[in-house]
């Protein structure tokens, strides 16, 4: 396998779906070496499957604003790879959803999913609708809407939907509520990032972020570091920023940031549980400015319009947000103040420029498919706890969840070690995840 010649045709077939290509020549290249090491790889051209979908579903959602007028978007579920498991991956509500970004995160979703340890293969969806300046109303309509032409796509053995930018637990809740009436079946198993009193999993709403600092924790263990003491800068304010802002200040670590569309606010002597608490208050608004933090803290918090989390000195950087959102020249920035540290909590936060200015400058970088696998696997829990119909305490959770960052960390390690005993942990991670999809492929024949 040559990746020149396999991106060739890609490009040929896809060359608009940018977000797509990136995400797969990421993965190609790091898998190269190994690859050909494997014949029998070769021979089932086991590349040229997994890079494509099994399914694409792409559908119309029509529903009716608060001012009588109809409104229509576009819904789309990408069902990737299903070698280890049924499709399991978020759904995205953002103006900015395209099938190249959906597919981009459904093929990071299958290798990310691979590493868990959990039986579960890889998906995503979404719509293009904007939840920012929507109503509760608007948004419950629109998301029955979005379900009624999902639902026969999705199933607890099929295709199992969670949340992502743009769909929280209120969002989930809506869906779930449509499907059960569509079903005609009260089967919590299909939907992950359930509210509590109905399947859902306690610790859910954290996990991504809790994950992501564990994870964090064993890649500067590694390096002979800690992250007490450290200050830490956050992009986003959503589900995962907050579950990060928590798990850092938890662990002795001071974070000194957060961003969104507007700005970044900066807190310099570190974020507060209180305002930990208005991180919640701020996603629920649907307003989608870091402003409001400011605003509502002025004496702790210090907004500046226009610029990103990186430009405030911090030692360690964590991109919480959205697909290249941490640029060449921001990873400049940080370097340049201090930055040692880069942990990608977004999946394909930061660009290939950033990611090399990263790794050339012996700064500590690890990729989002193995830093934020917690959210996911977290999921994969609750989906257990629903098919036992048991409940687990958070204790139980949050063991369970350790142990699954462990090994992906190990995982990491055992694939991505260099020469020099350091760890290239995109490497890592890509062959890891790879390496299993890979097998199961094989080993289930040509379909």
């Amino acid at each position: 396998m040559k990746v020149s010649e396999v991106m060739a045709k890609l490009e040929a077939k896809y060359g608009h779906e940018k977000e797509y290509l990136q995400a797969v020549r990421e993965v190609l290249e790091s898998i190269e070496e190994v690859y050909n090491q494997h014949p029998e790889f070769e021979k089932a051209k086991i590349v040229e499957r997994i890079v494509e979908p099994d399914r694409i579903f792409t559908f119309r959602v029509t529903w009716v604003d608060d001012a009588g007028n109809v409104q229509t978007n576009l819904g789309y579920r990408v069902q990737f790879n299903s070698a280890i498991g049924p499709y399991k991956g978020g759904l995205r509500f953002h103006k900015a959803v395209t099938p190249s970004m959906l597919k981009f995160l459904g093929f990071e979703q299958t290798f990310k999913n691979a590493l868990t340890t959990l039986p579960m293969g890889g998906a995503k969806g979404g719509s293009d609708f904007d939840p920012v300046g929507k109503s509760d109303a608007e948004i419950m309509r629109f998301c029955q809407a979005f379900m009624w032409e999902l639902w026969q796509c999705i199933g607890p053995d099929q295709d199992i939907p969670a949340g992502d930018v743009g769909v929280g637990g209120r969002e989930i809740g809506y869906m779930y509520g449509m499907y059960k009436k569509l079903a005609r079946e009260y089967n919590t198993g299909v939907l992950t990032g359930k509210g509590a009193t109905w399947g859902g999993s306690i610790l859910r709403p954290e996990a991504t972020g809790f994950g992501a600092l564990y994870f964090t924790q064993h890649v500067l263990a590694k390096a002979g570091k800690d992250i007490k003491g450290k200050k830490v800068a956050l992009s986003g304010f959503g589900n995962v920023a907050w579950g990060a802002a928590i798990k850092a200040t938890e662990l002795g670590a001071k974070v000194v940031a957060i961003s969104g569309p507007d700005g970044v606010c900066e807190i310099a002597e570190g974020i507060t549980p209180e305002m930990i608490d208005y991180m919640l208050v701020m996603r629920a608004s649907n307003r989608n400015k870091v402003q409001d933090m400011a605003d509502k803290f002025p004496a702790a918090a210090k907004f500046t319009a226009g610029k990103k989390a990186w430009s405030v000195k911090c030692d360690i950087a964590l991109p919480c947000a959205f697909q290249n959102e941490l640029n060449g020249d921001d990873a400049k920035e940080l370097i340049a103040n201090g930055t040692w540290c880069c942990c990608e909590v977004s999946n394909m936060g930061c660009t290939p420029e950033a990611i090399h200015e990263f790794q050339s400058r012996g700064i500590l970088f690890a990729p989002g498919k193995a830093v934020n696998a917690g959210g996911v696997a977290t999921s994969g829990l609750e989906m257990t706890q629903n098919a036992s119909h048991i409940s687990w305490s958070a204790k139980e959770v949050d063991d369970k969840l350790h142990f699954i960052m462990e090994s992906i960390h190990e995982a990491c390690v055992k694939f991505g070690t260099r020469e020099d005993g350091s760890v290239d942990y995109v490497k890592g991670a890509n062959i890891a995840g790879f390496m299993k999809v890979a097998q199961a492929m094989l080993e289930q024949g040509t379909l």
